[in-house]
């Protein structure tokens, strides 16, 4: 598929500078693009590419001023960075609307409802009254339980699963591997020693635009739902136990556990490898440094904090600098002691002489 470079400015509202007519392809990083490829320029430490790359088109800052000439054709915009992003969206959007249809061998319950432009590839499960929107993709593998609800646009790529009686919104990204609505992990301790298991009787909502990386667990509720609000993205390897709710347009990297029942607010950032509580409370716009231990609520919106338990980001750095500086602080300690001892022994002696 070939696009000019007229076309592409058209799309991300960039103004060309150079042959309007250059055609592309494909896409190419600047220090390594060939001709015909597509390539963008947003760190000036990458300006030096810009002289020597063999890309026919390259999307740039408005702002950028040229040093010498380019042989390539540019695309001046206000953020290159993004309008490539978008331009990626677009290209993605264009080839995932090429697949429709229905591989073999895969099986469809005759009570579920598929929409227009549906594409389910081979080995496919889809239970009963499983309703799939317009445009949904489901890539090898993929198995949906009985009485989930799917929206238009969903991509869900190889093996992933989705339990019963689940709801997944619209254009919701799920990779490989992950299982929405398993289980929650409740079992109650008998007088024995032994665990009864406590059934799950709820469900798993995602809303509209979340993107959720391969091998995520996300638990169905014991009773009520599981949410994740609209616009949340989550990383690879997270665990999000039942009853948890996200807030929308919240971020959470990898390795990253939130118990049951916390509440995590909206445009949170969660690091690597963060560890919550159950049944806290994190405010919106919280920052929380990777590898941090939140034990308790927080319940002040905005602020950063790291740390296992989890403190105020500058006061978590302060107790850090003077943890490093124990062995001196203790050596200065026993010096001031050694020096109090001398004194008082001086004062004792003249006391005793006095007398």
């Amino acid at each position: 598929m070939t696009f000019t470079a007229a076309q592409i400015a058209l799309m991300i509202q960039g103004k060309v500078e150079g042959n309007p007519a250059a055609a592309v392809g494909a896409f190419g990083k600047i220090e390594e693009a060939k001709e015909g490829e597509l390539s963008f320029l947003s760190n000036p430490k990458y300006e030096e590419y810009l002289y020597q790359t063999k890309a026919s088109v390259i999307i740039c800052n408005e702002s950028l001023e040229l040093k010498q000439p380019t042989s390539a054709t540019l695309i001046r915009v206000a953020d290159a960075y993004s309008a490539f992003a978008i331009l990626l969206s677009k290209y993605q959007e264009i080839m995932t609307q090429q697949l429709v249809g229905i591989q073999q061998p895969s099986y469809i319950s005759p009570s579920a409802k598929l929409g227009e432009q549906v594409f389910v590839a081979a080995f496919c499960h889809i239970g009963e009254n499983v309703v799939l929107g317009n445009g949904v993709k489901l890539y090898p593998g993929v198995v949906i339980g009985n009485g989930s609800h799917i929206g238009d646009n969903v991509i869900l790529h190889a093996g992933v699963k989705i339990y019963h009686d689940c709801i997944l919104g619209n254009r919701v990204i799920i990779h490989s591997n992950t299982v929405v609505g398993g289980d929650g992990f409740g079992f109650a301790p008998q007088s024995d020693g032994s665990y009864h298991k406590i059934p799950q009787i709820g469900n798993v909502i995602i809303e509209d635009d979340v993107e959720i990386g391969s091998n995520t667990a996300i638990d169905r509720a014991t009773m009520g739902s599981t949410i994740i609000r609209k616009g949340t993205k989550l990383d690879n390897l997270i665990q999000v136990a039942h009853n948890v709710e996200i807030g929308s347009n919240t971020v959470i990297a990898a390795q990253a556990g939130i118990s049951g029942s916390a509440k995590v607010g909206n445009s949170v950032m969660i690091g690597g490898q963060v560890g919550t509580a159950g049944h806290i409370v994190i405010a919106d716009g919280s920052k929380i440094a990777g590898q941090t231990g939140v034990t308790k609520s927080i319940k002040v919106p905005n602020k950063t904090h790291n740390g296992t338990p989890a403190l105020e980001f500058t006061h978590s750095l302060r107790i850090q600098a003077h943890t490093r500086n124990l062995p001196e602080m203790e050596k200065r300690l026993k010096e001031l002691e050694k020096t109090v001892a001398e004194l008082l022994q001086k004062l004792d002696n003249t006391a005793q002489k006095t007398d």
